[in-house]
Protein backbone atom coordinates (compact mmCIF):
# COMPACT_ATOMS: atom_id res chain seq x y z
CA UNK A 1 0.00 0.00 0.00
CA UNK A 2 1.06 3.68 -0.78
CA UNK A 3 1.14 5.85 1.94
CA UNK A 4 2.59 9.75 2.20
CA UNK A 5 4.97 11.67 4.26
CA UNK A 6 4.08 14.76 6.17
CA UNK A 7 6.54 17.03 8.02
CA UNK A 8 6.41 19.99 10.44
CA UNK A 9 9.71 21.28 10.92
CA UNK A 10 10.33 23.72 13.37
CA UNK A 11 13.50 25.53 14.77
CA UNK A 12 13.50 23.62 18.32
CA UNK A 13 11.62 20.36 16.88
CA UNK A 14 9.97 18.83 13.57
CA UNK A 15 7.42 16.24 13.56
CA UNK A 16 6.53 13.47 11.52
CA UNK A 17 4.16 11.64 9.89
CA UNK A 18 3.55 8.48 7.78
CA UNK A 19 0.05 8.27 6.80
CA UNK A 20 -2.03 5.75 4.28
CA UNK A 21 -5.75 5.79 4.46
CA UNK A 22 -5.65 2.83 7.39
CA UNK A 23 -2.69 4.28 9.38
CA UNK A 24 -1.14 6.65 11.01
CA UNK A 25 2.31 6.98 12.59
CA UNK A 26 4.87 10.07 14.54
CA UNK A 27 7.89 10.55 15.01
CA UNK A 28 9.76 13.59 16.73
CA UNK A 29 13.20 14.91 15.28
CA UNK A 30 15.50 17.81 16.28
CA UNK A 31 14.85 21.20 15.11
CA UNK A 32 14.87 21.54 10.35
CA UNK A 33 16.01 24.96 10.46
CA UNK A 34 18.44 25.19 7.76
CA UNK A 35 19.93 28.89 9.01
CA UNK A 36 20.61 26.84 12.58
CA UNK A 37 21.47 23.89 10.93
CA UNK A 38 22.53 24.44 7.74
CA UNK A 39 20.91 22.92 4.55
CA UNK A 40 22.74 19.32 4.77
CA UNK A 41 21.64 18.69 8.52
CA UNK A 42 18.21 19.80 8.09
CA UNK A 43 18.04 17.34 5.09
CA UNK A 44 19.80 14.68 7.11
CA UNK A 45 17.54 15.13 10.16
CA UNK A 46 14.43 14.61 8.41
CA UNK A 47 15.77 11.79 5.91
CA UNK A 48 16.38 9.84 9.29
CA UNK A 49 12.82 10.74 10.68
CA UNK A 50 11.57 9.10 7.55
CA UNK A 51 13.97 6.08 8.17
CA UNK A 52 12.71 5.88 11.46
CA UNK A 53 9.04 5.56 10.41
CA UNK A 54 9.52 3.28 7.02
CA UNK A 55 12.49 0.92 8.36
CA UNK A 56 14.76 2.68 5.55
CA UNK A 57 11.95 1.19 3.26
CA UNK A 58 10.91 4.35 0.88
CA UNK A 59 9.89 3.13 -2.20
CA UNK A 60 6.50 2.66 -0.71
CA UNK A 61 6.17 6.47 -0.26
CA UNK A 62 3.79 8.14 -3.18
CA UNK A 63 4.31 12.25 -1.92
CA UNK A 64 5.40 14.41 0.88
CA UNK A 65 4.93 17.27 2.00
CA UNK A 66 7.37 19.20 4.20
CA UNK A 67 6.52 22.94 5.91
CA UNK A 68 10.10 23.86 6.75
CA UNK A 69 11.27 27.09 8.87
CA UNK A 70 12.81 30.02 6.53
CA UNK A 71 11.35 27.97 3.30
CA UNK A 72 10.25 31.06 0.70
CA UNK A 73 12.76 33.77 2.46
CA UNK A 74 15.84 33.24 0.43
CA UNK A 75 16.05 32.37 -3.27
CA UNK A 76 19.55 30.67 -2.80
CA UNK A 77 18.49 28.93 0.60
CA UNK A 78 15.58 27.61 -0.48
CA UNK A 79 17.82 26.29 -3.80
CA UNK A 80 20.50 24.66 -1.53
CA UNK A 81 17.42 23.30 0.28
CA UNK A 82 15.66 21.63 -2.61
CA UNK A 83 18.66 20.20 -3.92
CA UNK A 84 19.83 18.49 -0.47
CA UNK A 85 15.97 17.06 -0.52
CA UNK A 86 16.11 15.95 -3.81
CA UNK A 87 19.74 14.09 -2.88
CA UNK A 88 18.03 12.73 -0.03
CA UNK A 89 14.67 11.16 -1.35
CA UNK A 90 15.40 10.76 -5.02
CA UNK A 91 12.60 10.83 -7.15
CA UNK A 92 9.68 10.87 -4.44
CA UNK A 93 7.43 13.89 -5.74
CA UNK A 94 7.86 16.64 -2.69
CA UNK A 95 5.22 19.04 -1.79
CA UNK A 96 7.90 22.02 -0.01
CA UNK A 97 6.58 25.14 2.12
CA UNK A 98 7.04 27.51 4.80
CA UNK A 99 6.03 25.81 8.34
CA UNK A 100 3.24 28.68 8.70
CA UNK A 101 0.90 26.43 5.65
CA UNK A 102 0.68 23.11 7.28
CA UNK A 103 -0.22 25.21 10.39
CA UNK A 104 -2.97 26.47 8.42
CA UNK A 105 -3.60 23.16 6.42
CA UNK A 106 -3.94 21.65 10.01
CA UNK A 107 -6.08 24.04 12.10
CA UNK A 108 -8.20 24.84 9.53
CA UNK A 109 -8.63 21.58 7.83
CA UNK A 110 -7.39 22.86 4.65
CA UNK A 111 -10.65 25.85 4.10
CA UNK A 112 -10.63 29.14 3.56
CA UNK A 113 -9.06 31.25 6.57
CA UNK A 114 -6.09 32.43 8.57
CA UNK A 115 -3.95 30.58 10.93
CA UNK A 116 -1.92 32.79 13.54
CA UNK A 117 1.01 31.14 15.22
CA UNK A 118 2.39 32.45 18.61
CA UNK A 119 4.87 30.27 19.76
CA UNK A 120 8.39 30.41 20.28
CA UNK A 121 7.77 33.21 16.75
CA UNK A 122 5.15 34.79 15.09
CA UNK A 123 3.23 34.60 12.25
CA UNK A 124 0.24 34.39 10.50
CA UNK A 125 -1.21 32.98 7.36
CA UNK A 126 -4.45 32.71 5.10
CA UNK A 127 -5.76 31.20 1.76
CA UNK A 128 -9.36 32.83 0.82
CA UNK A 129 -11.80 31.13 -1.27
CA UNK A 130 -10.36 31.68 -4.68
CA UNK A 131 -6.72 30.24 -3.85
CA UNK A 132 -4.76 33.11 -2.94
CA UNK A 133 -2.36 33.20 -0.18
CA UNK A 134 -0.88 35.73 1.99
CA UNK A 135 1.56 36.28 5.19
CA UNK A 136 2.57 38.66 7.67
CA UNK A 137 4.95 38.56 10.70
CA UNK A 138 7.57 35.79 10.75
CA UNK A 139 10.75 38.76 10.57
CA UNK A 140 12.66 37.17 13.38
CA UNK A 141 13.29 38.08 17.12
CA UNK A 142 15.51 40.69 16.17
CA UNK A 143 13.45 43.48 14.75
CA UNK A 144 9.94 40.75 14.88
CA UNK A 145 8.17 38.45 16.10
CA UNK A 146 5.56 40.47 17.88
CA UNK A 147 2.98 38.85 20.44
CA UNK A 148 5.26 35.76 20.32
CA UNK A 149 6.55 33.75 23.52
CA UNK A 150 10.13 35.38 22.75
CA UNK A 151 8.79 39.14 22.74
CA UNK A 152 6.84 38.72 25.83
CA UNK A 153 9.42 36.83 27.65
CA UNK A 154 11.81 40.04 26.12
CA UNK A 155 9.19 42.21 28.18
CA UNK A 156 9.11 40.31 31.00
CA UNK A 157 12.55 40.90 31.19
CA UNK A 158 12.00 44.54 30.35
CA UNK A 159 9.92 45.52 32.90
CA UNK A 160 11.15 43.61 35.65
CA UNK A 161 14.23 45.71 35.34
CA UNK A 162 12.28 49.06 34.63
CA UNK A 163 10.40 47.81 37.86
CA UNK A 164 13.63 47.20 39.74
CA UNK A 165 15.31 50.54 39.40
CA UNK A 166 12.07 52.41 39.77
CA UNK A 167 11.08 53.67 36.01
CA UNK A 168 8.08 51.68 36.73
CA UNK A 169 6.12 50.99 40.21
CA UNK A 170 7.03 47.09 41.50
CA UNK A 171 4.12 45.13 41.26
CA UNK A 172 3.19 41.18 41.23
CA UNK A 173 5.48 40.88 38.18
CA UNK A 174 9.07 41.55 40.24
CA UNK A 175 8.00 39.26 43.23
CA UNK A 176 7.06 36.54 40.50
CA UNK A 177 10.88 36.61 38.82
CA UNK A 178 12.47 37.58 41.80
CA UNK A 179 10.90 34.02 43.94
CA UNK A 180 11.58 32.17 40.51
CA UNK A 181 15.32 32.59 40.32
CA UNK A 182 15.87 33.38 44.24
CA UNK A 183 17.10 36.90 43.18
CA UNK A 184 18.21 39.27 46.60
CA UNK A 185 18.87 42.05 44.24
CA UNK A 186 17.17 42.67 40.69
CA UNK A 187 20.56 43.26 39.38
CA UNK A 188 21.30 39.88 39.77
CA UNK A 189 18.99 39.06 36.85
CA UNK A 190 21.98 40.03 34.51
CA UNK A 191 24.22 37.12 34.81
CA UNK A 192 21.58 34.84 35.02
CA UNK A 193 20.07 36.47 31.90
CA UNK A 194 23.59 36.36 29.65
CA UNK A 195 25.41 33.19 30.59
CA UNK A 196 21.84 30.74 30.79
CA UNK A 197 19.26 32.46 28.62
CA UNK A 198 20.56 34.99 26.12
CA UNK A 199 21.83 32.01 23.43
CA UNK A 200 18.30 30.36 23.17
CA UNK A 201 15.22 31.28 21.75
CA UNK A 202 13.43 28.87 23.62
CA UNK A 203 15.12 30.14 26.74
CA UNK A 204 14.31 33.44 26.35
CA UNK A 205 10.83 32.53 25.36
CA UNK A 206 10.09 30.24 28.71
CA UNK A 207 10.24 33.67 30.39
CA UNK A 208 6.16 33.73 28.88
CA UNK A 209 5.74 31.29 31.86
CA UNK A 210 6.65 34.08 34.70
CA UNK A 211 4.57 36.21 32.54
CA UNK A 212 1.27 34.02 33.06
CA UNK A 213 2.49 33.29 36.82
CA UNK A 214 2.09 37.27 37.49
CA UNK A 215 -0.67 37.68 36.10
CA UNK A 216 -3.10 35.04 37.29
CA UNK A 217 -1.98 36.51 40.62
CA UNK A 218 -3.39 40.16 39.25
CA UNK A 219 0.07 41.24 38.50
CA UNK A 220 -1.46 44.78 35.97
CA UNK A 221 1.81 44.65 34.22
CA UNK A 222 1.33 41.21 33.31
CA UNK A 223 -2.19 41.32 32.11
CA UNK A 224 -1.44 44.74 29.98
CA UNK A 225 1.39 42.96 28.61
CA UNK A 226 -0.73 39.95 27.30
CA UNK A 227 -3.27 42.48 26.35
CA UNK A 228 -0.68 44.13 23.54
CA UNK A 229 0.13 40.81 22.78
CA UNK A 230 -3.02 40.29 21.88
CA UNK A 231 -3.07 43.49 19.68
CA UNK A 232 0.31 42.40 18.21
CA UNK A 233 -1.53 39.09 16.96
CA UNK A 234 -4.86 40.73 15.85
CA UNK A 235 -2.15 43.14 13.59
CA UNK A 236 -1.10 39.92 11.43
CA UNK A 237 -3.89 38.71 11.06
CA UNK A 238 -5.36 42.53 9.68
CA UNK A 239 -2.81 42.63 7.65
CA UNK A 240 -3.69 38.98 5.75
CA UNK A 241 -6.97 39.55 5.82
CA UNK A 242 -6.46 42.78 3.74
CA UNK A 243 -4.53 40.78 1.45
CA UNK A 244 -6.91 38.12 0.66
CA UNK A 245 -10.80 38.80 -0.66
CA UNK A 246 -13.29 36.68 1.45
CA UNK A 247 -15.97 39.13 0.16
CA UNK A 248 -18.96 40.03 2.50
CA UNK A 249 -18.66 36.45 4.33
CA UNK A 250 -17.81 35.92 7.90
CA UNK A 251 -13.48 34.64 7.62
CA UNK A 252 -12.56 32.24 9.61
CA UNK A 253 -9.69 32.50 12.01
CA UNK A 254 -7.55 29.87 13.93
CA UNK A 255 -4.23 29.88 16.49
CA UNK A 256 -1.62 27.52 17.57
CA UNK A 257 1.25 28.41 19.69
CA UNK A 258 2.28 28.45 23.61
CA UNK A 259 0.95 31.75 24.02
CA UNK A 260 -2.29 30.47 23.90
CA UNK A 261 -1.77 28.10 26.69
CA UNK A 262 -2.13 31.46 28.64
CA UNK A 263 -6.26 30.68 28.31
CA UNK A 264 -7.95 33.64 29.75
CA UNK A 265 -5.31 36.43 29.90
CA UNK A 266 -5.19 35.47 26.04
CA UNK A 267 -8.35 33.56 24.37
CA UNK A 268 -11.05 35.81 25.41
CA UNK A 269 -9.71 39.06 24.66
CA UNK A 270 -8.33 37.10 21.05
CA UNK A 271 -11.43 36.55 20.52
CA UNK A 272 -13.93 39.17 20.72
CA UNK A 273 -11.41 41.48 18.57
CA UNK A 274 -11.73 39.14 15.51
CA UNK A 275 -15.25 39.41 15.77
CA UNK A 276 -14.71 42.77 15.73
CA UNK A 277 -13.12 42.69 12.32
CA UNK A 278 -15.77 40.65 10.72
CA UNK A 279 -13.81 37.28 11.64
CA UNK A 280 -14.71 33.72 13.90
CA UNK A 281 -12.48 32.25 15.85
CA UNK A 282 -12.04 28.33 16.08
CA UNK A 283 -10.56 25.90 17.28
CA UNK A 284 -7.62 23.86 15.47
CA UNK A 285 -9.29 20.77 13.75
CA UNK A 286 -5.86 19.01 13.53
CA UNK A 287 -2.69 19.48 14.50
CA UNK A 288 0.38 21.07 12.07
CA UNK A 289 1.80 17.47 10.97
CA UNK A 290 -1.19 16.38 10.18
CA UNK A 291 -2.03 19.85 7.93
CA UNK A 292 0.85 18.71 6.26
CA UNK A 293 -0.26 15.30 5.49
CA UNK A 294 -3.30 16.58 4.47
CA UNK A 295 -1.26 19.04 2.30
CA UNK A 296 0.43 15.58 0.96
CA UNK A 297 -2.61 13.98 -0.02
CA UNK A 298 -4.31 17.18 -1.27
CA UNK A 299 -1.30 17.40 -3.96
CA UNK A 300 -0.30 13.64 -4.79
CA UNK A 301 -3.78 11.88 -3.83
CA UNK A 302 -6.67 13.76 -3.50
CA UNK A 303 -9.09 11.19 -4.03
CA UNK A 304 -8.29 9.96 -0.70
CA UNK A 305 -8.57 13.43 1.11
CA UNK A 306 -12.13 12.30 2.61
CA UNK A 307 -10.83 9.43 3.67
CA UNK A 308 -7.56 10.65 5.46
CA UNK A 309 -9.68 13.48 7.56
CA UNK A 310 -11.71 10.45 8.45
CA UNK A 311 -9.06 8.90 9.99
CA UNK A 312 -7.58 11.89 11.56
CA UNK A 313 -10.54 12.50 13.05
CA UNK A 314 -10.66 9.17 14.94
CA UNK A 315 -7.00 9.20 16.39
CA UNK A 316 -6.97 12.83 17.15
CA UNK A 317 -7.18 12.31 21.00
CA UNK A 318 -4.14 9.81 20.62
CA UNK A 319 -2.24 12.62 18.18
CA UNK A 320 -3.20 15.88 19.67
CA UNK A 321 0.63 16.10 21.52
CA UNK A 322 2.23 16.43 18.03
Amino acid sequence: MKYYIGVDGGASKTAVCSASIKKLNYVKAAGTSWRENGVTKAAEIIKNAVYELTSGDLEGIAGMAMGLPCFGESIEGDRALKQALSEAFGNIPIYLTNDVEVGWAGSLALEPGINVVAGTGSIAFGKDNHGNTARSGGWSELFGDEGSCYWVGRKVMEIFSKQSDGRLPKDELFSTVCEEFGLKNGLELIDLIYYQYANSRESVASFQILAQKAASVGAPSAIALYSEAVQELCLLVEAVRNKLNFGNDTWSVSYSGGLFNAGDFVLPQFKSEIEKKGGKLKAPEFTPVQGAVLLAFQNFCPDDLQEIQKLMKGARQNDTQL
